[in-house]
């Protein structure tokens, strides 16, 4: 895999020559300071760069962002056309350092992708290569996304500066137990940076930087088609969202807690929360009061410190989940007796808990699990990582038993011992991505029930390794019932756009049930660019694998189940 990648104009590719090489090699797209400055101010045989201001005023409202927008569009294109009788500049920089108090950035993503879409309007963006010097992008995500929508290369120098701080107060020697220059700490970050990248482009199978790029290999949650259409340009959005008036009472937001005019005293900067739960910070599903309510109730059997847990879940999946901003449009009089319902006996008997594998938790969690869904009649699943024998015969054993790739602990007495066999396609809170587990958590219990060396990190790849097509997957579907010809066969797949497609394919190589995986969980062993920044929720996915089911008269054939912090009834 590859982060090098030439940038500027591109010549003819109908006509071979010399002018094909005269294009400029970035090796990382993470550009240093140093690099920045040179791109900005260097003038070399005919390469020069140009900086597009990317700030507009306090105050000017959405109309103000809206207009700053069209006017760095409107710059770029004259900077790249150029004057009458000189050429164009070959390097277009956008630049927010001009931000401050009388000054508010647009947001870097923003900027880079309605320059982008405009460019390819107006049919100059092969002629000139498109650098972000920017405050906000600090994070893999951050970069994957500016790359993604068109970006040739970032320069996050608030994060530069942010390490610098950090070494000079001591934070990073009481925090590594060893002092840093300023230059290793920059290095670090981008090799960092770059690791996550190239990360991010594998769990699509791309190989290269140059593919990746403007590739917009993403879907947009909650913005408005005003500013998909005039920024990302054919990215699916499904259920709107914010538009420009929305951002700009961010980007308000975040300019008066840096410039307070109450006080001249330095504001101190807010943990948002985004990873670890913070009082008045971003909402979570999982906050220390519903733990505690949580583990009160399953002690105690209370049922009043249950409706407490389960009223909490409700207000907290109303800031965080697309179902809890739904209502049920309930009219009494089309209503049935209760009587005519399920049972609830009945009802748990289509639960699952989640595939958690055993060694990403413990063997008492794993086996507790499962004792408690077969109690109940329902079905606990062993995760990709094997299940004891010994549990077999009594009732740890869990109904469903995962593969993923036939790795660890894959048998045919292990097949054999199941109701179902779920083919893991995906999983949904990280995408393209394989099981982990580090090798301190591969003890000698863990090694013998999946077959491995104790103490060696275990990895399986992504599926799509072994399954290229939906033959394959027939194929292994056809294997997997000959293992167990009374069970059944099921495959989970990840909720994204197409995925009732690929649940139609599925269905039609006789599988006899869909797991469609939202976003949300996962046992952590995931780095956090791939829990926060892929997958979707679980509503989206359902959704659309219903419909497109219904619609090849497919649903009869199959059940559909979902999972993804389903938490309450």
């Amino acid at each position: 895999m590859s982060l090098v990648c030439p940038v500027g104009p591109e010549a003819n590719l109908l006509v071979a020559g010399p002018e094909h090489c005269a294009r400029l090699m970035v090796n990382h797209p993470i550009l240093t300071l140093e690099e920045m400055e040179a791109i900005k101010t260097t003038e070399f045989n005919g390469w020069s760069g140009t900086v597009i201001d990317a700030t507009f005023p306090v105050g000017s409202g959405p109309e103000g962002l809206d207009n700053a927008l069209a006017t760095i569009c409107a710059q770029v294109s004259e900077a790249i056309q150029g004057d009458y009788g000189s050429n164009g500049t070959k390097t277009i920089v956008l630049s927010d350092k001009l931000a401050g108090p009388d000054r508010l950035p647009i947001p870097s993503l923003l900027a880079v992708g309605a320059v982008h879409q405009h460019l390819l309007r107006t049919q100059q963006r092969p002629k000139a290569a498109l650098f972000s010097e920017c405050g906000d992008a600090r994070e893999v995500h951050d970069f994957a996304t500016m790359l993604g929508f068109g970006s040739d290369g970032v320069c996050p120098y608030m994060a530069y500066e942010a390490l610098a701080k950090m070494s000079a107060d001591g934070q990073v020697l009481a925090r590594a137990k060893e002092e840093f220059s300023d230059e290793e700490l920059f290095y670090n970050y981008r090799k960092s940076a770059a690791k996550g990248i190239l990360k991010v482009m594998s769990k699509m199978g791309i190989s290269t930087l140059q593919s990746y790029k403007g590739a917009q290999v993403f879907e947009a949650i909650g913005l408005a088609d005003e500013v998909v259409d005039r920024c990302f340009t054919g990215t699916t959005s499904r259920i709107q969202g914010c538009d420009f008036e929305g951002l700009y009472t961010d980007i308000s937001r975040f300019h008066d807690a840096a410039y307070p005019y109450t006080t001249t005293e330095i504001p101190l900067l807010p943990n948002p929360g985004h990873f670890n739960y913070r009082d008045s910070g971003e909402a979570h599903l999982n906050t220390p009061a519903t733990m505690v309510l949580l583990q009160q109730a399953a002690k105690t059997n209370s049922r009043e410190a249950y409706k407490m847990y389960s009223k909490y879940i409700d207000e907290a999946n109303a800031k965080v989940t697309l179902r809890g901003v739904m209502a049920l449009d309930i009219n009494p009089e089309t209503s049935i007796p209760i009587d005519e319902v399920e049972p609830v006996t009945e009802i748990v008997k289509r639960f699952a808990t989640g595939a958690m594998s055993l060694g990403s938790i413990s063997q008492e969690t794993h086996e507790t699990l499962a004792v408690a869904m077969n109690s109940i009649g329902a079905r606990s699943n062993t995760g990709e990582g094997g299940e004891d024998p010994v549990r077999f015969t009594d009732n740890r054993r869990s109904a469903i038993k995962q593969v993923a790739s036939g790795r660890f602990g894959v048998t045919s007495h292990y097949l054999a011992n199941s109701d179902q066999i779920q083919i893991k396609m995906a999983q949904g809170a990280k995408p393209g991505e394989g099981g982990e587990l580090p090798g301190f958590k591969v003890t000698p219990y863990i090694g013998e029930c999946r077959g491995t060396t104790p103490g060696v990190g275990l990895i399986s790849p992504p599926p799509h390794h072994d399954i290229y097509s939906i033959e394959d997957l027939a194929q292994l579907i056809h294997d997997l019932k000959c293992a167990q010809p009374t069970g059944e066969v099921s495959v989970k797949l990840v909720s994204e756009v197409g995925v009732g497609v690929i649940a139609a394919g599925a269905v039609k190589a006789k599988a006899d049930h869909v797991v469609v995986s939202g976003h949300d969980g996962g046992t952590g062993a995931a780095a956090w660019t791939g829990l926060k920044g892929c997958g979707l929720p679980w509503e989206l996915g359902v959704a659309e694998t219903q419909q497109t089911l219904v619609l090849n008269d497919l649903r009869s054939r199959v059940r559909l189940q979902t999972d993804g912090q389903i938490k309450n009834g």
